[in-house]
């Protein structure tokens, strides 16, 4: 029997962290997985927060409960995998999906299974390894990626205070337009917080969110270095408009268009 869980623990190790083509395959596979898991609850959240059939749902937690299990035999230490905002969040996940089969459909658990996408940074370490457009243009993907991931957990925040609160906001899509007029700081004013709790919250996004917000929408699309190798020292991130190392001194002669100058 351990010899049997010895042999099935090396070969989920390697399907999870070996360099085989076997392994890569199946890495892809679950990253791709991941990507429809994760477009699945959002466009449902948007469309269907109430629906009453579920075997999609029940389909998709049978998937990662085994991908869960799967990770904790692969793992060095399965303590530590267990105990992981990542492990975390996916078990948060497969009980929101499963929990409708017990209890009347709640309508926040589709709107916790938002936390699908902190999965999102498992697979940049895939695409990290994998792909040489990635790694050139990683800083611009982690940073939209970064920005998804910041909209929708606020967005399902809204949603969830104000959802049986406020009359405006009936759908994902109502605390999401709420979300993002309010980030934008375009404030039409056509959805507003009518309790308390709502309007913490607003003041929360306001004070903490639009700085960070338009921090990373300027991250994306004026990338904070650039990746130019010193000949000397090696420092590969630099300043857009840098003429010198800031480690080393050399002279540099990074190709710019000037859009930062």
């Amino acid at each position: 029997m351990t010899s049997r869980l010895d042999s099935l623990r090396a070969t989920v190790r390697e399907l999870y962290y070996g360099a085989s083509s076997r392994a890569t395959a199946w890495r892809y596979m679950l990253l791709v997985f991941d990507l429809i898991t994760i477009s699945y609850f959002v466009v449902a959240s948007m469309l269907d927060p109430e629906r009453a059939h579920h075997e999609v749902d029940y389909a998709i937690a049978a998937v990662l409960a085994t991908d869960y299990v799967a990770r904790m035999l692969a793992a060095n230490r399965a303590s530590r995998y267990v105990l992981s905002f990542t492990s975390f969040a996916d078990m948060v996940v497969i009980f929101s999906l499963l929990a409708p089969a017990f209890v009347d459909n709640l309508g926040f658990l589709r709107v916790v299974r938002m936390l699908r996408l902190m999965r999102s940074y498992h697979l940049l370490k895939e695409l990290r390894e994998g792909s040489h457009w990635f790694r050139r243009n990683e800083d611009i993907i982690q940073s939209s990626i970064n920005l998804v991931v910041f909209l929708f957990v606020v967005t399902a925040l809204v949603y969830v205070v104000e959802v049986h609160q406020n009359d405006e906001i009936n759908t994902y899509l109502d605390a999401l337009y709420f979300t993002v007029t309010t980030l934008t700081t375009t404030g039409f004013g056509d959805i507003t917080m009518t309790d308390s709790a709502g309007r913490l919250l607003a003041v929360g996004i306001m004070i903490i969110g639009v700085a960070l917000f338009l921090r990373l929408i300027q991250t994306i699309f004026r990338p904070a270095k650039v990746k130019y190798a010193c000949p000397d020292c090696g420092l590969n991130r630099h300043d857009p408009d840098a003429v010198h190392c800031k480690h080393c001194g050399r002279v540099l002669n990074i190709p710019t268009t000037g859009e930062w100058t």
